[in-house]
């Protein structure tokens, strides 16, 4: 029987069993297509790292024996839409069946079910054999109960896949490091230089253009330094648990002005693009710090293992169990504009310069700059969680939706009405100054409330507090902060609220 199998830009597993044997009877198809790179405005080196990845994993695919349809960007008979390119290539081939793996955004999932019911073939869906759960895991261990609590779902994964277990209890005698993750770097351990790569992106840049994709953030040509195959990810992997576990949990928190990445592992993008599995990372790590318990800390591992085995499989189960009208909530009805300096890193406010500034340049940054302070002035702004989304969906180079939406709606912007978090992430100024040196050398002085050298971010708090606390009256985690709210001097917040609205309505001023 004659096969097309689909393969989506970001299903680049090549241990998925369908490459377990080579079958002249199956073709694989794979397509860069103007359909995925307009649907939101990429960041260039988003674009890049998939084409490239994309690209690399067809090729490894063809010395392996298999048959690959592989359409680049500009190829003549690409039509640009799936459908269009199912269609054509199902007739090309003259196949009896099609074939794919279930895709990690809803979109995509609707889109492939409709082509499918189209179509007079066979069609199977196969899963796509990456993730810790399926889909619909995380929703039948909620079942019956009033909130998601992601320490719960974690203590599940760990017992459940017997990871950093001892005869039924966590290694170390607690399940969550958390409290030892929070250090400020100050220049001290010295941070080893990031495994790089200095690729050429210099083709793949100019087919870019060509196509006319529009893109934003800037890309270096010459040094593109991203993971774009498995070998790239596997070395990326050893980097990390040689050079920068060590140290990962203590800083994982940390934000600093002259370091982009501190201890961050930068696997993000291997992973989501599925070159690398939640498995075999953990397994890696895991075997690294076992191996060299004398010098590295439980609570260094612990904390990274929480964020794939925790954060990432919590986020895809709510994402499927939550979507499509997720993707709509806006519980705190926010509806201001997204300000101009997101596109351009230009602000006075240091800790947003360097946060968004980073996140141009680099297409990355780590989640407490993602979290406490991009998402923090956000949210403390009012933006409308549309805007906020497909900014942060563009930006980042690790950023699919099953894992953007959640982190962002739902942790970062509350406009879920609390599904992911118990209580909205805002804080003040000094939050950002405890956790980093950005408040350092800044325009404003993180400790003034008011008058032209204030922080913008603490008016922008009590502000927010002041606004909102109907919609919070009733959540005891939000009621030291509205205890504080209700003895605030009166006069002081009509001014703190004043100063707030002059922010919100000329947010590119300050």
């Amino acid at each position: 029987m004659k096969k097309l199998r689909l393969i989506l830009g970001d299903q680049l597993n090549r241990h998925h069993s369908w490459f377990n044997e080579v079958n002249d009877e199956i073709t694989y198809l794979m397509a860069e297509m103007r359909q995925e790179t307009n649907y939101v405005k990429h960041h260039i080196q988003k674009v890049v790292a998939f084409f490239m990845a994309m690209r690399n994993f067809s090729s490894e695919l063809q010395e392996n024996g298999h048959n690959v349809i592989y359409l680049k960007i500009n190829d003549g008979e690409n039509p640009q839409e799936l459908p269009k390119i199912i269609t054509k290539f199902l007739q090309e081939i003259e196949a009896e069946k099609f074939e794919y793996q279930l895709p990690d955004e809803h979109r995509l999932d609707e889109q492939l079910t409709k082509i499918c019911k189209n179509l007079d073939i066979e069609t199977e869906a196969f899963d796509t054999e990456h993730f810790c759960t399926d889909r619909e895991e995380l929703k039948r261990f909620f079942k019956g109960k009033k909130q998601l609590v992601m320490e719960n779902f974690y203590r599940h994964m760990r017992k459940k896949h017997d990871i950093m277990m001892v005869n039924g209890q966590p290694d170390g005698g607690k399940w969550n490091f958390d409290q030892s993750n929070r250090k400020k770097w100050a220049g001290n351990p010295e941070i080893p230089h990031e495994r790089g790569f200095r690729k050429d992106a210099t083709q793949i840049v100019s087919e870019i253009e060509k196509a006319g994709i529009k893109t934003f953030g800037s890309i270096n040509n010459e040094q593109f330094s991203w993971p774009t195959s498995r070998t790239d990810a596997l070395s990326v992997l050893n980097h990390f648990c040689k050079k920068l576990l060590v140290h990962f949990g203590d800083y994982q928190d940390a934000m600093h002005t002259d370091e982009k990445f501190l201890f961050h592992s930068r696997l993000s993008f291997a992973m989501n693009s599925k070159m690398l599995s939640p498995k075999e990372v953990i397994k890696k790590v895991l075997d690294h710090y076992y191996e060299n318990t004398a010098d590295i800390h439980i609570s260094q591992v612990e904390g990274f293992v929480r964020q794939i085995l925790g954060w990432r499989e919590f986020m895809r189960g709510v994402y499927w169990k939550e979507m499509p009208h997720y993707a709509k909530l806006n519980e705190l009805e926010n509806h201001n504009p997204l300000p101009d300096f997101f596109w351009t890193g230009k602000t006075k406010m240091n800790c947003l310069k360097h946060a968004i500034g980073q996140s141009l340049e680099k297409a990355y940054a780590h989640h407490i700059q993602r979290l406490m302070v991009i998402g923090n002035f956000a949210l403390l702004a009012q933006v409308d969680p549309d805007e906020v989304d497909g900014w942060y969906l563009g930006v980042y180079i690790d950023a699919i939706e099953w894992v953007e939406i959640t982190n962002t709606r739902g942790m970062s912007q509350y406009a879920d009405g609390g599904i992911i978090a118990t209580k909205p992430y805002v804080s003040s100024a000094n939050y950002i100054n405890k956790m980093g040196n950005y408040c350092k050398g800044c325009h404003y002085s993180h400790t003034k409330k008011l008058g032209s050298g204030a922080c913008p971010f603490n008016a922008l708090y009590w502000n927010f507090l002041e606004e909102k606390k109907d919609h919070f009256k009733d959540n005891q985690r939000m009621a030291m902060m509205l205890n504080l709210l209700e003895k605030k001097d009166k006069s002081e917040l009509s001014d703190l609220r004043q100063r707030a609205r002059e922010i919100i309505e000329n947010p590119d001023t300050f």
